[in-house]
């Protein structure tokens, strides 16, 4: 459904060439990898995904499925623990800490911090990092930095 949104001509979808996300935590936990790329430093034009402009090429976007209601209406924002499925939970965890180790050099960030007219993932990321101890130097504070 999401590469179809993105990459399906208008007026179905966006029509663009790949995914605007790297990967998709589903609600059961699963990892869905919606754009190929390798664990190197560097973002190469076949990794970019066009998930918030101005950072795409030195960015992986990550999707989590939810946050929708049945009529496809974002749900209010809320805390992680009510947005997130407890597998949910589990991976984005994982996925958090593996990245950090794979990329030393990262800050992490909601959609929101970079765009005004974004509210996802619908919660608070610096919150949810933390909880995870994620140490500060990997959480994205735009008070004091842009990427």
């Amino acid at each position: 459904m999401i590469r179809r949104w993105h990459m399906d001509p208008p007026p179905r979808g966006r029509g663009w060439s790949r995914p605007g996300y790297s990967d998709l935590i589903r609600r059961d936990g699963i990892i869905e990898n919606l754009n190929e790329y390798d664990e190197d430093k560097w973002v190469q034009n076949n990794e970019i995904t066009w998930g918030a402009k101005g950072f795409n090429g030195v960015s992986r976007h990550l999707c989590l499925a939810g946050g929708k209601d049945e009529n496809g209406k974002s749900l209010p924002t809320g805390d992680f623990d009510r947005m997130l499925t407890p597998e949910q939970f589990i991976r984005l965890r994982h996925y958090v800490h593996e990245f950090m180790i794979n990329h030393p050099e990262c800050q992490i960030l909601g959609h929101y911090a970079v765009n005004d007219h974004k509210t996802c993932p619908g919660f608070d990321v610096p919150k949810f990092l933390r909880f995870i101890d994620v140490p500060e130097l990997y959480i994205f504070n735009q008070k004091k930095q842009r990427l």
